[in-house]
């Protein structure tokens, strides 16, 4: 490791540091150490290594992954890959941990999020990449470095204790969708901010629903995808305390959230906005339907693009940034599968899982073709410099490109959450309070069940 690398590590992961520090004892013996240390051997290419990768994708993704696969065998025809597909992210999460506790899993790369990967290291099953990243031999360049997206690397080291544990594959955000051609006809402008600051400001959010509902009374204005993203987003651009890595966890049952929740309940009984777990399905049904326009915007993830225009055509969608409620604290979630590499006894198999996640994570090829087709954003950015990709981003009859556009045009407002055993069930409970608050259920009895749910 050089000096030099050393410092632009650094530079890349100390903002994560805020984020407070987490136990790291020692690892069970048997186990190896959790900072994995290269062997001096390196990598034996005469050997035949077998690893498992679980992962989300989708056939078409699939199809794209299998194709460069060819190329990374090409590379390393020793390593054989057996790449299971397996439902959603907190599929693959809920599978790790039943394997993890069941004592059996043979799982070496994974699709993760942070808040998986601090439940996964209760039992300490995750390396560390830093001696990977930093080796001469094996790991990253400078430049290999400063090529990835800075928000999407340092989410790696979100566990608090600076440490790299993951690697980021492809990434997403959240956006707004909205039908252009009732806008134009109405001459409504898309929203910027949530709530209104006077009578005519045409730009929030808050008059935007109340003036289509008066068009169309029978609509439901807005639709959200995701409670907890809702939930969580509102906290950060608010400054609302949400979570904590270290000491009291789950900080989110404050007057000040009760009151964007309760601000929202209100909408909700005018019938401007629903929500999916409240709709019981992806709000994007209720944009595109084709009996009748049921809503006219939905904010969802910005990889899901196909699935936010009508098939018959029928009107015009356009794509802007989610509405914020501070202009000085601009905040949008960062989603987005990253990659883990799971603890084994054998360095062999380490070495193998790193020297895939390295081809996958760096090869601008793959990450343009695998942008291009699942809608998702390239996690470094000298794709943005291949001509393939270019060429693609400049069709403006694409509807994923262009919401690739505006998710890119946010990066500077990603933020992620502090990572610990149990943010991943707070992340559940808060999508829990939406739905029952504008149910009816008692506000101060709700965030109370929701923490208490956390601490179980």
């Amino acid at each position: 490791m050089t000096h030099n690398k050393s410092l632009l590590k650094t530079a890349l992961i100390s903002t994560m540091l805020l984020c407070g520090a987490v136990s790291c004892s020692d690892p069970k013996p048997e186990m190896g150490p959790v900072n994995f240390q290269v062997p001096e051997e390196g990598f034996n290419t005469s050997q035949d290594v077998t690893i498992k990768f679980y992962t989300t994708m989708g056939q078409d993704l699939q199809n794209v992954f299998n194709l460069y696969l060819e190329d990374f065998n090409a590379l390393y025809p020793n390593i054989h890959v057996d790449a299971q597909f397996i439902g959603g992210y907190d599929d693959v999460r809920d599978q790790m941990n039943t394997e993890i506790a069941s004592g059996k899993s043979d799982v070496n790369v994974a699709y993760c999020y942070p808040d998986h990967i601090a439940t996964y290291n209760t039992a300490k099953s995750v390396i560390t990449l830093d001696n990977l990243i930093d080796d001469p031999t094996y790991g990253f360049s400078d430049a290999e470095v400063f090529d990835f997206v800075k928000a999407y690397y340092e989410e790696g080291s979100s566990l608090g204790d600076g440490k790299m544990y993951s690697l980021p594959f492809s990434k997403s955000s959240e956006v707004l969708y909205y039908n252009k051609t009732v806008f134009e006809k109405h001459d409504l402008t898309a929203p910027t901010h949530w709530f209104s600051e006077n009578e005519n400001d045409k730009t929030s959010m808050e008059y935007v629903c109340g003036a289509l509902k008066a068009l169309y009374p029978d609509s439901i204005p807005l639709g959200y995808d995701s409670d907890s993203n809702w939930f969580i987003t509102m906290c950060a651009q608010n400054n609302i305390p949400y979570t904590a890595a270290t000491g009291n966890n789950y900080l989110f049952n404050n007057d000040s959230a009760k009151e964007f929740v309760g601000t929202f309940k209100n909408w909700f009984d005018k019938g401007w906005l629903t929500t999916k777990s409240l709709y019981g399905g992806y709000t994007s049904t209720l944009f595109t339907t084709t009996d009748k326009q049921n809503s006219f915007m939905t904010i969802g993830s910005s990889a899901g693009a196909s699935h936010q225009s009508p098939s018959d055509g029928r009107f015009e969608v356009d794509i802007v940034p989610v509405p914020q409620c501070n202009e000085d604290n601009k905040a949008v979630i960062q989603q987005g599968p990253n990659v883990c590499i799971f603890n084994n006894t054998d360095p062999q198999k380490i070495m193998a899982s790193w020297l895939f996640v390295k081809f996958f994570t760096t090869n601008v090829e793959f990450q343009a073709q695998f942008s291009m087709t699942s809608g998702y954003t390239p996690v470094i950015k000298s794709v943005f410099e291949n001509d393939t990709y270019k060429e693609f981003l400049n069709d403006k009859t694409n509807i994923q490109a262009l919401s690739t556009k505006v998710c890119v045009e946010q990066e500077a407002n990603y933020f992620t959450s502090p990572a610990f055993d149990g943010s991943s069930m707070a992340r559940d409970q808060v999508g829990t309070i939406i739905n029952r608050v504008f149910k009816g259920e008692d506000i101060n009895t709700v965030f109370a069940d929701a923490v208490a749910n956390c601490q179980k």
